[in-house]
């Protein structure tokens, strides 16, 4: 029986050892996506913003297509195709 006690302790540290080791890799290949991450995080803040202040992205639309109607239109033509796109990709994923 003691026999028995010893084996599986030894069997325990390794799988610690084991794990430990697993840990820090996933850590190492965890840091090389960190930044992307923080990207990421940025965007997301960036559009909350704009959600609690969207009179500025308005004007903002305003200013551009008085000075450069042309320019904005094509992009708001680019936008409402992409929507629809992306609605129709959710309406066949559900």
């Amino acid at each position: 029986m003691n026999g028995q006690l010893l084996a599986l302790a030894l069997k325990k540290q390794r799988l610690q050892l084991n794990s430990e080791a697993q840990r820090a890799e996933w850590v190492a290949c965890a840091a090389a996506v960190k930044p992307l991450c923080a990207g990421v995080d940025r965007l997301r803040e960036a559009g909350g913003w704009l959600r609690r202040h969207p009179e500025l992205l308005v004007g903002g639309v305003v200013v551009l297509a008085v000075a450069r109607p042309r320019t904005v239109f094509r992009w708001l033509r680019r936008s409402f195709v992409a929507f629809r796109f992306v609605r129709r990709l959710n309406g066949w994923l559900a």
